[in-house]
């Protein structure tokens, strides 16, 4: 059974920084895409950073902020998070998937989810 398990959350002032691990319990590099969605408490689970064939890509709002990374070796994904904004803050989820066609960014191509990591970032 695959699992995903996200760490690294937590509550940072306005520019502070934090890193996303998300440990996966077989090889990441059956993944033939992995990202960090986020969701928001009232809004819909929305992609940041995704690394498909070796390829990234990032939404709008945290290119240039934010950096995903992914180390086979350990079998985990990160995501660096810098100069944190109020608007971040949500639950961020680890998400890993298979499939070859689809948006890097689009929640429905990936297959398996981890829990989440709440990430709060006041003013």
């Amino acid at each position: 059974q695959v699992q995903l398990v996200e760490s690294g959350g937590g509550s940072v002032q306005s520019g502070g920084s934090l890193r996303l691990s998300c440990a996966a319990s077989g090889s990441t590099r059956n993944w033939f895409r992995m990202g960090w969605f986020r969701q928001a408490p009232g809004k819909e689970r929305e992609g940041v950073a995704a690394v498909v064939s070796g390829s990234t890509t990032y939404a709008d709002s945290v290119k240039g902020r934010f950096t995903i990374s992914r180390d086979n070796a350990k079998n985990t994904l990160y995501l660096q998070m810098n100069s944190l904004k109020p608007e971040d803050t949500a639950m961020y989820y680890c998400a890993a998937g298979g499939r070859y066609d689809g948006g890097a960014l689009t929640r429905t191509t990936y297959d398996y989810w981890g829990q989440g990591t709440q990430v709060t970032v006041s003013s």
